[in-house]
C-alpha cells in the first residue's frame, strides 16, 4: 500500500489514531501477502467504520513480534464518516483483544503520525543468569543464560549516544537512512531482577534496537571492553561477535510530538 500524502483531500478529515498491542501473533505492522499483521487487522476494521478503504500511516513500523503500548496512527476519512466520537469503543468490537484502540481524536489537518514525531522511545525487558520467567511474561520478557552486569552495560551504552551513523547495528534494507541520533539508552534493573533497556532516538532503523541491546550484553557479560562497542560503530561494519535479541523482549512506549 503506497503512503498517503502529507496533505489533507478536501471532503475528507484526519483522525489521531493512539493504541496497543501485543505482536506475539503478528508478521509485523506492515501488510506482508497472506500473513497477518497490525496493519493488516487496522485497516481492515477502520475501513469498515468509514465506508472506504483507509491507508493507515504509523509513527513506527514494529517488527515482527514486537509490542506496543503507546502507538500512534493516523488516517483520512470522509467527513461525513458515521459516529466518530464512538469509534473507539466500536473498533475494539471488531478486532481482536491483542490489539486495542486507546483514543481516536480529530488531528490538525497538518498532524502527521511519521513526521510530526520528533522521538520515538522503546524498552527493551531481559531476564538474564538463567532467571526463571513467570509465565505471562514470556510475552514481553526475552531470557539470557549469563549474568549481567549494570554497570557494563550503562558504560556501553553512553558511548553509542549521539548522532551517528547506525549501519553496523541495523539489519540491511535497500535505500534506507542509518544516520540517526541515539538520545536515551540506559539500563536498570527492577526489583524482580528483570533487566530494562530504555532506549530512545529521533528515529529508528530495521531491528537497530535489538542490534544495540545485542552489543551492551556482550560487554554486559563481560565478553568484550566497552570501547569494543564503539569500534562496531565507528566500523560502520556488522560483527559476528554480537547478538540480535529477540522481538518479543521489545516494545514500544512513547511517541513524543
Amino acid at each position: 500500500m503506497s503512503e498517503p500524502t502529507v496533505f489533507l483531500a478536501s471532503g475528507f478529515c484526519r483522525l489521531r489514531i493512539d493504541l496497543a498491542y501485543d505482536g506475539t501473533n503478528y508478521a509485523g505492522w506492515a501488510p506482508q501477502p497472506d500473513r497477518r499483521t497490525i496493519e493488516g487487522e487496522l485497516t481492515s476494521a477502520i475501513s469498515k467504520l468509514a465506508g472506504v478503504l483507509v491507508e493507515p500511516v504509523v509513527a513506527g513500523r514494529t517488527d515482527a513480534g514486537v509490542h506496543a503500548t503507546s502507538q500512534v496512527m493516523h488516517v483520512d476519512v470522509p467527513e461525513t464518516a458515521d459516529d466518530i466520537p464512538n469509534w473507539t469503543f466500536r473498533l475494539n468490537r471488531i478486532l481482536d483483544p491483542d490489539i486495542r484502540i486507546l483514543k481516536v481524536s480529530v488531528a490538525a489537518a497538518d498532524f502527521h503520525a511519521r513526521f510530526s514525531a520528533i522521538e520515538r522511545e522503546y524498552q527493551y525487558r531481559l531476564a538474564d543468569n538463567n532467571q526463571i520467567l513467570l509465565p505471562l511474561e514470556r510475552y514481553n520478557t526475552a531470557t539470557w543464560f549469563r549474568p549481567l552486569d549494570v554497570d557494563r552495560l550503562n558504560e556501553a551504552s553512553s558511548l553509542l549516544l549521539g548522532e551517528h551513523d547506525f549501519v553496523a547495528f541495523c539489519k540491511f534494507r535497500e535505500d534506507q537512512k542509518t544516520v540517526r541520533t541515539l538520545k536515551k539508552f540506559q539500563w536498570s534493573r527492577l526489583d524482580s531482577g528483570i533487566l530494562t533497556a530504555d532506549v530512545a532516538a529521533n528515529a529508528f532503523c530495521y531491528s537497530m534496537v535489538r542490534n544495540l541491546v545485542g552489543a551492551a550484553v556482550a560487554v554486559g557479560e563481560g565478553r568484550f571492553d566497552k570501547e569494543w562497542a564503539l569500534a562496531i560503530l565507528e566500523n560502520k561494519e556488522r560483527v559476528s561477535d554480537s547478538y540480535v535479541f529477540p522481538a518479543n523482549g521489545l516494545t514500544l512506549v512513547k511517541v513524543t510530538y
